[in-house]
């Protein structure tokens, strides 16, 4: 007899080679499927690992109250382990996130608690600060806690490298937390030097979720920017134009956040010659259909 846990089968995500988008180059482009994870994003690992260390540590027991702050996919992600290990999870989100992130923490037994959408993540954080100062729970903290690079500096940046024989020569990711972006370059310039790191941003006024431009006062402390070589902005309409071509002409089926970061690369590659790009599918597009990305209204 086989068997896994559901724990077990986070990680060791499928790399794929783009076969249309990227036209006649010399250059090789890669996406990292992280929508093929259990629940379904980049975020279970660090969802997994900040737990599990946590445990480690002493710091949390199965049937405390966890807190956490979330645009919605490491909400999910954390729903699910707390379900698998028995906490009770607290999730603060702005209210306009998609039907179907806020359903599916739900469905794993969270409890969300919503702001405005004014208020945003910045209002999120700070509840969610007040919310342990009150004693309702222990925050997790994803945008300071350092398991959250941890977790991909175990894990995502070695299977990247070894994924690609070793050849990798630019990775590009969307910048949220920074957690994806700050484990795996950390991990890779440690192996190669000239990596090249790319992080993605929206530009003035874009709203994408996933991708975010912090005020000063919030940015994660986390990020260490001497990682990240270079920072792309994306339009609102670029990254919306490359997640549905990415499943029209790729058949791969994701989020906006993700086609932020394809169109970063494809925009890189126009200007290299036999280069290894690869960048990071966030999650998968089914949580976004109640937005109508996928069916939008014609100019």
């Amino acid at each position: 007899m086989s068997y896994q846990t559901l724990s077990s089968t986070v990680g060791n995500t499928p790399l794929v080679k783009l076969q249309r988008l990227p036209g006649q180059t010399s250059n090789t482009l890669l996406v990292k499927l992280e929508g093929n994870n259990p629940a379904g994003s980049v975020k279970d690992r660090p969802a997994l690992f900040m737990i599990e260390q946590a445990e480690l540590r002493g710091d949390i027991q199965p049937g405390d109250t966890l807190l956490e702050a979330t645009s919605g996919n490491t909400g999910i992600a954390l729903a699910m382990v707390a379900a698998i290990k028995g906490y009770r999870l607290k999730l603060i989100m702005p209210d306009n996130m998609s039907m179907e992130r806020k359903a599916a923490m739900a469905a794993y037994g969270a409890e969300l608690i919503l702001v405005s959408e004014d208020e945003g993540m910045e209002g999120a954080r700070d509840l969610g600060i007040a919310m342990q100062s009150k004693g309702q729970g222990k925050l997790l903290n994803q945008f300071d806690n350092p398991d959250n690079p941890l977790a991909h500096y175990k894990g995502t940046g070695p299977e990247l490298w070894r994924d690609t024989n070793a050849k990798l020569t630019h990775f590009i990711s969307a910048m949220g937390t920074t957690g994806t972006i700050m484990g795996v370059a950390r991990f890779l310039k440690e192996q190669e030097s000239s990596v090249q790191v790319i992080g993605v941003q929206p530009e003035e006024g874009a709203q994408i979720p996933g991708i975010r431009r912090w005020p000063k006062e919030y940015l994660p402390g986390i990020f260490d920017p001497s990682l990240v070589d270079r920072e792309m902005d994306v339009s609102q309409r670029e990254a919306e134009d490359t997640t549905r071509q990415l499943a029209a002409e790729e058949g791969i089926f994701c989020g906006v956040s993700s086609g932020g970061a394809v169109a970063a690369m494809l925009r890189l590659s126009r200007n290299l010659e036999n280069a290894t790009l690869a960048a990071i599918i966030c999650d998968r597009g089914d949580r976004y259909l109640s937005t109508g990305i996928f069916n939008p209204v014609q100019d």
